[in-house]
């Protein structure tokens, strides 16, 4: 029998993303830190817990205009460092169900019997969690689409450079480069990469010294550090390698890593090197908090919009313009 663990505040999730510098200096003993939440599927889902495979799972909604009857495209949506089944991915699942997709929201860490790190985690999972949504009933197998967030955007990224029946991805607030894992028994700190592929950890990006008067990102600043041109190659997302369309997310005010920046970086790849098509939304007054549905003024979490960058209306205001696009990305790529 799984257990569950306690709920993982909002405000914590992005925490979970700093390097190791920030970790040692931010919270040595752990204390007070959030735990993960796990979430139920709530009443238009269900609860999938079998095989390797831990995640809530949405079936296409009913009201969109499309018959029953007809297969659908699913979703494999993948949240981040905050791990388990968050909130905040909890509502792009239900947005996209809405929208007439088939999502399944996948856990890969935190949730019970997995392991509590984001570290080593088998890119494997993610093929066998797209092999299972094939087989569901009412889902089209050649109508596949990943959306991953933060870390979530970094493994999507990964998977879309290992299958070639994928028709969309979508990353928001996507890294260019592989980064080290997470392990909060280690003070955040772990020595392994964040992914494995065939049993073999995939190459990482050293991290930065952390400045305290950047905060968070200065532990990623060696992506923009000319020095660092060799490590960054070693680690870098092989974009060319994608056959699906990629669409991208992110804020230019973000203070958690360089999204933009990064993202920059893999449309410049991919173009040089005769890759996909890649579409970058970016949002200049907009953080880590600018990728998922709209949120209205009286949600709970909208006054903390800025946690990470940018001011709470622009990332408001980001949200409701680059959601429907994201939809309207998916639904296009995704048709019969």
């Amino acid at each position: 029998m799984r257990s569950v663990r306690t709920v993982l505040p909002v405000i914590g999730i992005a925490i979970l993303l700093a390097g190791a510098a920030l970790f040692q200096q931010a919270a040595p003993d752990r204390y007070g830190l959030p735990e993960i939440e796990v979430l139920d599927p709530g009443p238009t889902g269900q609860r999938i817990d079998q095989d390797e495979l831990f995640g809530n799972f949405y079936p296409a909604a009913g009201n969109t205009g499309i018959s029953q009857d007809a297969p659908r495209p699913a979703v494999l949506l993948l949240g981040g460092s905050e791990g388990g089944l968050g909130s905040g991915a909890k509502q792009m699942a239900l947005s996209l169900q809405e929208e007439g997709f088939t999502v399944l929201h996948l856990a890969y860490f935190g949730a019970p019997e997995q392991p509590d790190a984001l570290e080593r985690i088998p890119l494997e999972l993610f093929d066998q969690a797209l092999e299972w949504l094939k087989e569901q009933p009412g889902v089209d197998p050649e109508r596949l689409a990943v959306v991953g967030a933060s870390k979530g955007a970094e493994a999507a990224l990964l998977v879309a450079t290992r299958r070639s029946d994928l028709s969309a991805v979508v990353a928001g607030m996507p890294t260019n480069v592989a980064w080290n894992g997470i392990d909060w028994a280690r003070n955040g700190q772990s020595p392994y990469s964040s992914w494995t592929a065939s049993g073999e950890e995939v190459p990482t990006m050293p991290f930065s010294d952390w400045n305290a008067s950047d905060g968070i990102i200065s532990v990623y600043r060696t992506i923009e550090d000319p020095t660092h041109r060799a490590n960054a190659d070693r680690a870098a997302i092989p974009i060319e390698r994608a056959s699906a369309k990629i669409m991208l997310v992110c804020g230019e005010a973000e203070t958690m890593w360089p999204a933009c920046p990064m993202s920059r970086m893999i449309a410049e790849r991919s173009a040089g090197r005769s890759g996909p098509s890649i579409t970058v939304l970016a949002y200049e007054d907009a953080g880590h908090f600018v990728f998922g549905p709209p949120m209205a003024p009286s949600a709970a979490f909208y006054d903390r919009l800025d946690t990470f960058g940018g001011s709470v209306e622009g990332n408001a205001i980001a949200r409701a313009d680059s959601w429907p696009k994201v939809v309207a990305f998916i639904k296009a790529r995704t048709a019969d």
